[in-house]
């Protein structure tokens, strides 16, 4: 069964979404990423996906505190995404305690340093962020695109032992309108030897089974547990099931 990955994204230590990576359409949550991450290790699920919207949009990481909270307080794994830019960063957010990084606007941008990461000690505990606007791979927050396809940007890194991609169709993401299906279900038949992470429009429990029976294997949920169309139980229920 696809495993669900709940989300908790951060601006200003407090959990936030945003409607198609605008930070103008910013909703802001009263509970806690720590509480968040007690309330879904829980229901059963093994991962969360972190993101530090701050640190994407600067370029470094601006929410160390609160991936280090969380590792204290909670048995659960998680995957760090925003700001990872250089070697500090990168080593900065595993010594805090991220089992995996994801690595987004480096890939894209430069290349280079991505492959040196892939080749070092680190690097199955690297996850390819490749998100999708308008076609092209999306950069720095999202705030602006580089002439590269997903297909193209996977392929690259594939050769170095690359295992995950997160992708994200920025056009779906906090619109509660569905994932792009058929996006993904390519994008898993041209890499089966990737875990394709499906990132961007979950809004209900048939998504998750649509996305389960094309064959995909993981999935992030934000915004469709926020707004209360997928509840604590459904994942409860969904993990005991796994």
């Amino acid at each position: 069964m696809i495993e669900i990955i709940p989300a908790i994204d951060i601006i200003g230590g407090r959990c936030v979404r945003l409607t198609r990576g605008d930070y103008e359409q910013k909703t802001s949550y009263s509970e806690s990423p720590v509480a968040m991450a007690e309330a879904f290790r829980d229901c059963g699920v093994r991962r969360i996906h972190l993101v530090d919207l701050d640190g994407a949009r600067l370029g470094m990481p601006a929410n160390v505190s609160t991936l280090e909270q969380i590792k204290e307080r909670v048995d659960i794994q998680v995957e760090w995404g925003g700001g990872i830019a250089s070697d500090e960063a990168l080593d900065e957010i595993l010594g805090a305690g991220a089992d995996f990084a994801i690595i987004g606007s480096v890939a894209a941008l430069r290349p280079e340093l991505m492959e040196a990461w892939m080749r070092s000690g680190n690097g199955g505990r690297l996850i390819l962020g490749a998100d999708v606007k308008d076609g092209k791979v999306a950069v720095r927050g999202w705030t602006r695109t580089v002439a590269l396809t997903i297909e193209e940007l996977v392929e690259r890194f594939a050769p170095l032992g690359l295992s995950n991609v997160i992708c994200t169709d920025i056009s779906r993401d906090g619109m509660l309108q569905g994932p792009s299906f058929e996006l993904y279900a390519e994008l898993q038949k041209r890499f089966p030897k990737i875990d394709v992470t499906v990132s961007g429009g979950i809004s209900s429990m048939d998504d998750i089974r649509k996305l389960d029976a094309l064959g995909l294997r993981k999935t992030i949920v934000g915004k469709a547990i926020y707004e209360k169309h997928i509840s604590l139980d459904d994942i409860r229920l969904w993990s005991q099931n796994a």
